[in-house]
């Protein structure tokens, strides 16, 4: 499992290129909380949004996640903790004022991209930059 990549994933890098062209900046594989051990694919810290490409099979896609046929008892309980975090890092990121958005690596790129554009342009126009900057939620 060590050759598997957690970041730089080939779904990563075409949504990281459609953001990047659309105009934004976002910082790489960062800790949006320093004291949480948690890692996000994508972040923008002016905006505190946190970005997250999920790959289907890891954290178990609704839609692509076939369960394998050996070793059974150790990947179900393994992809079922995966899922578990993930929505334990959603809920503590919420807490501190981020807003997580979470897609599938199988999603359209392009797509995603634009959904992120969005998130960001529209918690720049909320304010929530300056709210945070002047002490505020």
């Amino acid at each position: 499992m060590q050759g598997n990549r957690s970041r730089d994933t080939a779904p990563e890098l075409l949504v990281r290129r459609a953001v990047h062209a659309m105009g934004l900046r976002y910082r790489v594989a960062f800790r949006p909380e320093p004291e949480l051990r948690r890692t996000a694919d994508l972040v923008f810290t002016r905006a505190r949004i946190a970005v997250f490409i999920d790959g289907c099979y890891w954290h178990g896609c609704p839609e692509h996640y076939i369960e394998p046929k050996r070793n059974v008892d150790y990947w179900r309980p393994k992809i079922a903790r995966n899922r578990e975090r993930d929505e334990q890092t959603t809920a503590a990121l919420a807490s501190h004022g981020w807003l997580v958005l979470r897609f599938w690596s199988h999603e359209d790129p392009a797509t995603v991209a634009r959904t992120i554009r969005a998130a960001v342009v529209g918690r720049a126009a909320s304010g929530v930059a300056r709210r945070r900057a002047a002490g505020g939620p």
